[in-house]
């Protein structure tokens, strides 16, 4: 099963080791196999579309080096797992704009937010 994610992260990963790089993949980028099948686009025809090699153009783009970015942006990723699951249970901003309003309203949202906070610790 090919994960958005995962999809969103190789490009992310690529697009920092060298910007602009083009290619077209299908599939989950999870080791060095699925990496070799990755199609890089080296031009356009006349038709404007993509002229693509299943070589790999680009030397500076090893499969140890895209891996090792990848497991970077993963750790910087799941360092923040605290800070999404307290985005998915805090007040809503239409809460919090008639908290401006009510004070009970006010002390209710500054008590979930605390539940919230107490629940999902920062590391």
């Amino acid at each position: 099963m090919v994960s958005s994610e995962n999809m969103i992260k190789f490009n992310k990963v690529i697009q920092t080791l060298r910007p602009n790089t083009e290619m077209i993949w299908n599939d989950d980028i999870i080791n060095e196999t699925d990496f070799n099948k990755v199609k890089w686009v080296t031009g356009k025809n006349d038709n404007g579309e993509a002229i693509t090699s299943d070589t790999n153009p680009h030397s500076e783009l090893t499969w140890d080096l895209v891996k090792a970015e990848m497991d970077k942006v993963k750790t910087e990723y799941d360092a923040l797992d605290y800070a999404r699951k307290r985005e998915a249970e805090y007040p809503s901003v239409q809460d919090l704009v008639v908290a401006l309003y009510d004070t009970d309203d006010k002390a209710a949202i500054d008590e979930k937010r605390a539940a919230v906070k107490l629940k999902y610790l920062k590391p």
